[in-house]
């Protein structure tokens, strides 16, 4: 659970503000990346109950004094950077299907982690599990439990989940007062959906006018969840701010391996993977005219007729134990719809670090793609034992699609057909084209 201030103490409002600028300054100088993330959101406090901690939109930093004024000045400085955070790595436009307390739950754990590998000084409750240590946020939610009882040290405030009827308001009793102030946090502002000026602007024009507004408990902020428009939008301009904190610390010398890795996976182009993949299966499937059949027309001529030839892919998946059954059945599917509209003869191999004894298996384009219910592994990852089998069946396929998260032993050459990695994790590949997955 988050630290729970004394209630009964009133804070010094000019205090805090001065203990949030000298939070701020610290981060600028020691650390650039996430000290530049931090000046993007404004600051501004919440003297009421719908706000326990700390919290963001992806536009402001909302904060109860009373939380802030009992924080050293490495804990706020941790809080300022794991509100920032949420906001560069896009969690508020990244959910997607998944439960709304699972998901904010996982954003903190991820976020956490790195936080504390630079170094930085977390508050009590701070979600940290070690176990989690260099996962995304979509690799540790399936590892949440449904029924858990943890919570978030801070409120995600850019997300109203309208299928549950519920706005991301951790660490708040739920008391009937409570559920009443997040119903109607977001009336009143005044302005339609949309009509708010960019965070840039609006932040050199209401730095004056935002200190006044939160001088007084009755003239409180309005905070209310982001349309999708809005996430599109920020999520933009998050990218952009990314990019460009971390190449103001890269100069500086400032920006750890753990930090420019995150960026250069972040800042990716993101296609769909079924996209990509559906796309390099068209080109080695793509239509063609050929002399080889002479057409049907009478007459001595020989007319070119248009032929689809049937195209030969090689799946392999990876059973090392780090990949579940229901990820494999999902990606199985994918390539059963890919291979019956392509008209692909799949021949489908299992690895860990030895062939599957019981494979392969040949699939037809007409016949449905499966997975086997006599896969073995467990082992060890090597990615040599597939490449060799093909080099010694003098096997030519159109195209090799891998399944893994790409955590093994390569072959030291690039084999002589196309490779695409389907890599569900962070690890490189080589040589070949790495899609990624999550």
């Amino acid at each position: 659970m988050a630290a729970t201030p004394n209630l009964g103490v009133e804070p010094d409002l000019a205090q805090i503000e001065t203990k949030l600028a000298a939070a701020r300054t610290r981060l600028i100088l020691e650390k650039p990346f996430l000290g530049t993330l931090v000046m993007h959101l404004e600051l501004k406090a919440v003297q009421d109950d719908r706000l326990r901690t700390t919290g963001t939109d992806a536009r402001y930093f909302y904060y109860n004094p009373k939380f802030i004024q009992h924080l050293n000045l490495a804990q706020t400085q941790f809080m300022l950077s794991h509100d920032a955070m949420h906001c560069a790595l896009a969690h508020f436009a990244r959910r997607q299907h998944r439960e709304l307390k699972r998901w904010d739950i996982a954003c903190d754990h991820a976020v956490n982690l790195l936080l504390w590998d630079e170094g930085l000084k977390p508050p009590a409750g701070c979600l940290m599990n070690p176990e989690y240590h260099g996962l995304t946020a979509e690799e540790i939610y399936p590892l949440i439990p449904p029924d858990t009882s943890e919570q978030t040290i801070d409120s995600h405030l850019y997300d109203n989940d309208s299928s549950s009827g519920t706005q991301s308001q951790p660490n708040q009793e739920q008391s009937p007062q409570n559920q009443k102030s997040e119903q109607s946090a977001g009336e009143g502002q005044g302005q339609g959906e949309g009509q708010e000026p960019p965070p840039e602007q609006r932040q050199g024009e209401s730095q004056g006018q935002a200190a006044k507004q939160d001088q007084g408990a009755g003239n409180q902020p309005q905070i209310e969840g982001l349309s999708e428009t809005e996430k599109e939008e920020l999520g933009r301009q998050w990218q952009q701010r990314l990019a460009a904190a971390a190449q103001q610390a890269a100069q500086a010398g400032k920006l750890s391996q753990t930090l420019a890795r995150m960026v250069d996976h972040l800042l990716q182009p993101q296609l769909p993977w079924r996209m990509l993949l559906a796309r390099y299966m068209k080109v080695a499937s793509r239509d063609d005219y050929s002399f080889q059949r002479p057409s049907r027309r009478e007459g001595e001529a020989i007319l070119p007729s248009l032929s689809s030839n049937m195209i030969d892919v090689i799946v392999v998946i990876d059973t090392s134990g780090s990949i579940g059954d229901e990820a494999l059945r999902e990606f199985l599917s994918e390539i059963d719809v890919l291979k019956s509209q392509l008209r692909a003869r799949i021949t489908l191999h299992a690895c860990d670090d030895h062939l599957c004894e019981n494979g392969p298996w040949a699939f037809e384009a007409w016949e449905a793609l499966t997975l086997p219910n006599d896969l073995t592994g467990g082992g060890g990852t090597s990615f040599k034992p597939p490449f060799e089998w093909i080099d010694q069946a003098q096997l030519h396929p159109d195209l090799v699609v891998y399944f893994t998260d790409a955590e093994g032993d390569f072959p030291a050459r690039e084999p002589h057909c196309p490779v695409i990695w389907l890599v569900k994790g962070k690890a490189p590949t080589p040589w070949g084209q790495r899609i990624q997955l999550n």
